[in-house]
């Protein structure tokens, strides 16, 4: 509804640039579940390869994103991670295609569990919950004052 700046977008998209994928541009829905399985199921429609849902991933009961996935008739794999940052991951297919909700970290952390995770999406191979436990090991991102990621500990478990 505009009361709070988007600045999930732009960092989402350059995420997919990275593999040099097209992004259809982003739909800003508030705090409205149906709205949000409604854009959801009208992407996938329309193409998409990967859905992600981005805001209203934290704790809170009254977090409309994990419902508005759930309600789309998504299996959901798993709703957090063993990674920091990224912590409540969610992680989902609605048949081949993945939805993914995506936590506040993504925003302002420069590799989350969404950088662990895309490569996987990106080449359509399958995460079940082995995979996103596996990440466990080296879950923990130490934000180096400078980052070398892919070439560090980061997600090397797996």
């Amino acid at each position: 509804k505009g009361l709070i700046e988007d600045k999930f977008s732009d960092v989402v998209k350059e995420k997919f640039k990275e593999f040099g994928a097209d992004v259809f541009e982003p739909v800003l829905v508030g705090d409205d579940n149906a709205e949000t399985t409604k854009q959801i199921l009208k992407h996938i429609e329309m193409g998409a390869d990967i859905v992600v849902c981005t805001g209203g991933m934290s704790v809170d009961p009254d977090d409309k994103t994990p419902l508005a996935i759930k309600n789309t008739g998504a299996d959901i794999i798993s709703y957090g991670s063993p990674v920091l940052p990224g912590a409540m991951f969610l992680l989902s297919y609605y048949g081949k295609i993945p939805v993914c909700g995506l936590p506040g970290c993504v925003m302002y952390a420069k590799r989350t569990i969404f950088d662990l995770i895309l490569p996987y999406l990106m080449a359509d191979i399958p995460v079940n919950l082995d995979t996103l436990a596996g990440l466990g090991e080296g879950g923990l991102c130490l934000n180096c004052e400078t980052c070398t990621y892919p070439n560090c500990g980061f997600g090397k478990g797996h």
